[in-house]
């Protein structure tokens, strides 16, 4: 998957999430996807290379950037918990959309219950990937 569709991508799976609203607090070059004013995902490009950067459990992010040279620690983010994501071989619509909904189900599960647009629990569960 090239850059341009790496973005649209994950562009069109965010939209489609329930509760998600698209903000440009950093100008045009960052669109940032956020959930009851959470961030969950950020788009832009690192020296021309498009990236999305997406929350993730500390222990996936590390098997993650081990095993796929085109997820590298979240860039300007918490090493620790947020991924940076390029596109690249091996990056397919598949993964760019469980990473792009397991980063929402994340933020979602630290909201307070009455905020929560869904249950974070079995949100998606379907449509995850066995790992």
């Amino acid at each position: 998957m090239n850059g341009s569709t790496l973005h649209k991508t994950a562009a069109d799976c965010a939209e489609e999430l329930p509760g998600a609203q698209l903000e440009h607090p950093f100008g045009d070059d960052w669109e940032v996807f956020k959930v009851r004013g959470k961030v969950f995902m950020l788009m832009t490009e690192v020296p021309g290379r498009p990236v999305v950067i997406l929350k993730a459990d500390p222990g996936e992010a590390l098997a993650l950037r081990e095993h796929n040279s085109h997820i590298t620690p979240g860039y300007h983010m918490n090493k620790k918990h947020w991924i940076t994501l390029e596109g690249g071989d091996g990056v397919d619509d598949s993964l760019v959309r469980e990473l792009v909904t397991e980063s929402y189900r994340l933020v979602v599960a630290r909201l307070p219950k009455a905020d929560r647009p869904v249950d974070p629990h079995t949100y998606g569960s379907t449509t995850r990937a066995a790992r």
